[in-house]
C-alpha cells in the first residue's frame, strides 16, 4: 500500500506538469493569419469589376471610361472587344479580351470572355442580367461561376439599388481553388445623372459572403459599414466588414483606415492586434 500511495501522487504531479506545458503552448500561439481575408477581398474585387464592365457595355456598347481610366481614353479599349446582340430575349453582350493576356491600364492581364445575358435597361426597375465566363483569366487566375444583378428600383433615400448574388470559383496558377458566394445589395449614391461619365460613379455595398480560401480555410464575412466603391479608384475606398475564418476569432477589416484614400491597403484587427494587408 505504501508503494501504491507513493506512485499515485507522482502520476498526479506528472499530469499537472503536462497540463501546464500544453496550456502554455496554447497561450503562446498567436492568431495573426490574414491570408484568408486577402483572398476574400481578391474575390470580391474580381466579381465587382465584371459588373462595372457589364454596366458600361450595356449602356454604351463599349467599355468607355472604365474605372481608373486616364483622360486619354478608356481603361480597356485596347484589350476588349464588345459585341451586343439585341435579337431575341434575353439579349446578350460578349466582352472578349482575346486568347492571350492583354495588359490593361489597371495593371492586370486579362484574357477570355465575360458573357452577359440581360433583359431591360440597366437603369430600369426590375431589369436583370446574368454574368458568366468563358476561359476568363485575370493575372492567370481562372475565374468561373455566375453573377446575377437585379435592379430593385429606388430606395427611401432616392437612390437606385440592386440585388446581387454570386456563386464563383477562382483557380490560382498553381491549382489552388478559392470558392466565393455572396448575397449583397449595391446602392448607387453618386454619378447617376452623368450618363457617360462613369468615373464619378460611387456605390455603397452591403451584405454577406462566405467561401473557402486558397489554403482550404472556410470563412464567412458580413459588411458592418457600407463598402465604398468609386469607379475612379481600383480599390475599395472605405467601409468595414467582419471576417470569420473557421475555428478562429473574427477579424475586423477596415478599408478606410487612412481616411478613405484610394490605395491597395486595408487594416485587419485581430483581438488587440492590428495588421496592414496589401490587396491583390
Amino acid at each position: 500500500m505504501i508503494q501504491i500511495r507513493f506512485i499515485y501522487p507522482g502520476i498526479l504531479l506528472s499530469a499537472f506538469a503536462f497540463l501546464l506545458i500544453t496550456g502554455c503552448k496554447k497561450d503562446d500561439k498567436t492568431d495573426n493569419d490574414t491570408q484568408s481575408a486577402v483572398d476574400n477581398a481578391f474575390a470580391q474585387g474580381i466579381y465587382d469589376e465584371v459588373s462595372t464592365m457589364s454596366d458600361q457595355a450595356h449602356e454604351t456598347g463599349a467599355l468607355y471610361g472604365y474605372r481608373g481610366a486616364s483622360t486619354e481614353g478608356s481603361l480597356l479599349s485596347q484589350c476588349a472587344t464588345v459585341t451586343v446582340d439585341t435579337a431575341g430575349s434575353p439579349k446578350h453582350i460578349t466582352i472578349d479580351f482575346g486568347t492571350t493576356n492583354c495588359a490593361c491600364a489597371d495593371g492586370r492581364n486579362r484574357r477570355g470572355k465575360v458573357l452577359v445575358a440581360y433583359s431591360g435597361g440597366y437603369r430600369d426597375s426590375a431589369s436583370n442580367y446574368t454574368i458568366t465566363f468563358d476561359g476568363y483569366y485575370v493575372n492567370d487566375y481562372h475565374v468561373e461561376g455566375t453573377k446575377t444583378v437585379t435592379n430593385k428600383g429606388t430606395n427611401a433615400s432616392g437612390n437606385k439599388w440592386f440585388g446581387i448574388n454570386v456563386n464563383g470559383t477562382i483557380t490560382a496558377p498553381g491549382g489552388q481553388v478559392l470558392t466565393w458566394t455572396s448575397q449583397r445589395q449595391r446602392e448607387w449614391v453618386a454619378g447617376e445623372s452623368t450618363l457617360l461619365n462613369w468615373l464619378d460613379d460611387v456605390y455603397h455595398i452591403t451584405g454577406t459572403a462566405s467561401g473557402t480560401s486558397f489554403a482550404g480555410v472556410s470563412f464567412t464575412a458580413s459588411i458592418t459599414s457600407p463598402l465604398v466603391v468609386a469607379l475612379n479608384c481600383y480599390w475599395i475606398k472605405d467601409g468595414v466588414l467582419e471576417f470569420t475564418p473557421s475555428g478562429i476569432q473574427t477579424r475586423v477589416i477596415n478599408y478606410g483606415y487612412q481616411n478613405g484614400t484610394c490605395d491597395n491597403k486595408a487594416e485587419v484587427t485581430i483581438g488587440s492586434n492590428s495588421y496592414i494587408i496589401t490587396l491583390r
